[in-house]
């Protein structure tokens, strides 16, 4: 989907987690520029540039340092440790130049202050950004104790009281502390979001594991016995037949037979694996979507009365439904109605959420939705899937329903959808 807000529609969820992150900090550090920057204008044209200068730099490195700390924390690239050291040094500098330009610049209160206001911003956004670059908490302390003890040192060493060198530092401890707790608590939610994300992943895979292992073992029940007894049952004809017993051609028979229902047995078990039940895959599919945060609402028709054929296809195309809601876009609602119409049944799934790359996944080229395309047409259905306006799409499955049983069934489905249809 093209337009203003195409790229964030086509992020995940743990993406957009990250890339709000991410430009938390790099406002932070753009509030910092411009802060600083208004206060230098009221500390005259040499000091002021002077200020803007190392002050561009910091923000640059903060703006650097930002990203590369969070890249970290993702495990895209190492540590940026020579990196945060440099970001300590500059925020030492630029707090540095802006005492001495209260010193040496030119006299009044409001150089005085605002020299003031631009070491504290600029030491406690550095302390916040720094902190995005360790893991360890000890370590996080001792960055924010080091500037606010750093702090109190040049407050007293330029002469002022023992009280006020204190307050300054305690500011500095209590709001770069803070900016250090935002950054821990922020990078905490962004690996939860993405471990979270590859435990939704993890569980769909092992869905799919244990339904491979349920299947296997119903084969292994089913054939494990009857191959038994048939490799025994032809090892014993061939003894009789060397013999030249007449009791062979008896196992033989036996043997056949077992091979024969062993057919039918792993025909049941295919046709019961392959079979989905409609009303049970409607109620599956509302549970997993609602579990996912999706608001997922059945309308129309009740499934009973249906050929269990019918029922059967329209539960795959349920199930496929449902899973390309979960995999594509970033859908919060999805609409499932049933229709009776004249001799049909009519299956449509609505989502909203859907980006260019959701649409491209769950389009006609789809390897699922061709499966459901050939599964449909054995019953004379057909399936329609695509865009059904801005962020929307429609999957829909027409079944044409027999002519005979649905006189003798007509009306009692007709019945169904006058009192569940509004």
């Amino acid at each position: 989907m093209r337009g203003p807000g195409g790229w964030w529609r086509r992020q995940s969820k743990p993406e957009k987690v990250e890339t709000y992150t991410r430009w938390s900090f790099h406002l932070f550090a753009v509030v910092e520029f411009v802060t600083v920057g208004l206060m230098a204008v009221t500390l005259g044209a040499w000091p002021g540039s002077g200020l803007l200068l190392v002050l561009g730099v910091h923000t640059a490195v903060c703006f650097v340092t930002v990203s590369r700390s969070l890249d970290w924390t993702r495990g895209r690239r190492p540590q940026p440790v020579r990196l945060l050291w440099t970001l300590a040094a500059v925020t030492a500098a630029v707090g540095v130049t802006a005492i001495g330009i209260a010193d040496r610049g030119p006299d009044g209160e409001h150089v005085d202050t605002a020299a003031g206001g631009a070491f504290g911003v600029v030491v406690i956004v550095g302390t916040g950004i720094i902190a995005l670059g360790i893991r360890e908490r000890k370590r996080v302390f001792a960055v924010v104790g080091a500037f606010a003890a750093g702090s109190w040192i040049v407050a007293f060493t330029r002469g002022a009281p023992a009280g006020e060198s204190l307050f300054a530092s305690v500011m500095v401890l209590f709001c770069g502390g803070i900016m250090a707790f935002t950054a821990i608590i922020s990078v905490w939610l962004l690996n939860i979001v993405y471990e979270l994300d590859e435990a939704r992943e993890t569980r769909t895979r092992l869905a799919v594991a244990e339904e491979r292992l349920r299947f296997g073992r119903d084969l292994h029940d089913v054939m494990g016995r009857n191959l038994a007894v048939i490799a025994l049952k032809s090892e014993l004809a061939v003894q009789l037949a060397q013999r030249d017993q007449p009791e062979a051609v008896t196992q033989m028979v036996e043997v056949q037979r077992l091979a024969q229902e062993s057919q039918r047995e792993v025909r049941d078990v295919v046709r019961g694996y392959r079979e989905a039940d409609l009303g049970t895959e409607l109620a599956g599919a509302q549970g997993v979507l609602a579990a996912a945060g999706i608001d997922c609402t059945v309308s129309g028709a009740t499934a009973a009365g249906l050929p269990v054929a019918v029922q059967s296809a329209l539960g795959w195309v349920v199930r496929e439904a449902a899973t390309n809601v979960l995999r594509h876009g970033d859908a919060r609602r999805c609409a499932v109605r049933l229709r009776m119409l004249e001799g049909r049944v009519v299956l449509s799934v609505e989502n909203d959420g859907v980006t260019e790359a959701g649409v491209g996944s769950s389009g006609s080229s789809g390897s699922g939705l061709a499966g459901l395309r050939e599964r449909l047409a054995e019953i004379d259905g057909t399936l329609e899937a695509g865009p059904a306006g801005k962020g929307l799409f429609r999957l829909t499955a027409e079944i044409p329903l027999p002519s005979e049983p649905a006189r003798s069934e007509s009306g009692a489905v007709v019945r169904t959808v006058s009192e569940v249809t509004p």
